[in-house]
């Protein structure tokens, strides 16, 4: 069970999980946020549900997760000042804010592969969702959704990238969600606090951790692989394939090394 109590003595946020709701089970925390009529206004607000029923990544592909195990959260922005040209730096903010809450927390290097998974020992540990509404032109609204593996042991099914979590990776006890949670929001307020004027720093960050920049990479989407040179990512956070004839900008897609 999550105590609340626990978790909110840890949080050292201004805004960020300030506003607070906990659920046992939900269809998914981001569509329930993205849903002006469920009336979750409230900048920086958080649902951490212990488990969906439809709970989904990249390309509706469905994300499981063991109930009680894990963290399957989401985070609310309204804040228009994140809305602008850095807008693609929100996902890159949360998946370094992953890398920099698990490297403080348990000492251990994880790799950050584009577009938004966050690695340990080549094995997924963590994914992010990004998902926004609009009115006309104007984005109303964002959610980030987070799901982290931390205490499951047993991943059944098949996976794009063999699962893993904290416990399995540091083969010790269950460890503490709520400690986990808090300092990934601490850490998420502080960095995309930094995105206006240091969005340089935030991809030079996000970059260094990420291992298949310089080598050959597949990329892979509705059908069709290319191959190339994975060159560098852009200020807008697209993906720069380096192939024979010229360097192409690839706006989405499953990256993996080349066989």
């Amino acid at each position: 069970m999550f105590n609340l109590e626990s978790f909110d003595i840890k949080l050292d946020t201004e805004y960020i999980g300030r506003n607070f709701i906990y659920t046992d089970e939900i269809e998914s925390t981001n569509t329930v946020l993205l849903n002006r009529t469920n009336k979750f206004n409230t900048d920086g607000t958080v649902i951490l549900a212990e488990k969906q029923t439809k709970g989904k990544g990249r390309k509706d592909r469905t994300w499981y997760s063991a109930k009680g195990q894990n963290l399957t959260f989401s985070i609310l922005l309204t804040s228009k000042k994140y809305f602008g040209k850095n807008f693609n730096l929100l996902n890159f903010a949360a998946s370094l804010s992953a890398a920099f809450t698990l490297e403080n927390l348990f000492q251990v290097k994880p790799e950050l592969k584009w577009p938004n998974d966050v690695l340990i020992n080549g094995k997924k540990i963590c994914g992010i969702l990004l998902e926004s509404t609009s009115q006309g032109s104007k984005i109303e609204r964002v959610v980030i959704g987070v799901g982290l593996n931390v205490n499951q042991v047993i991943f059944q099914g098949s996976f794009n990238l063999e699962p893993t979590s904290i416990k399995l990776e540091l083969g010790g006890e269950s460890l503490s969600r709520e400690k986990i949670l808090a300092e990934f929001l601490n850490t998420f307020e502080e960095t995309i606090e930094r995105i206006p004027n240091e969005a340089g720093a935030i991809f030079r960050e996000w970059k260094e951790r990420c291992r298949l920049i310089g080598e050959k990479i597949s990329i892979s989407e509705e059908g069709t692989t290319k191959y190339g040179i994975f060159d560098d990512i852009d200020s807008e956070g697209y993906l720069l394939l380096k192939t024979k004839y010229k360097i192409e900008k690839i706006h989405y897609g499953d990256v993996s090394a080349a066989k």
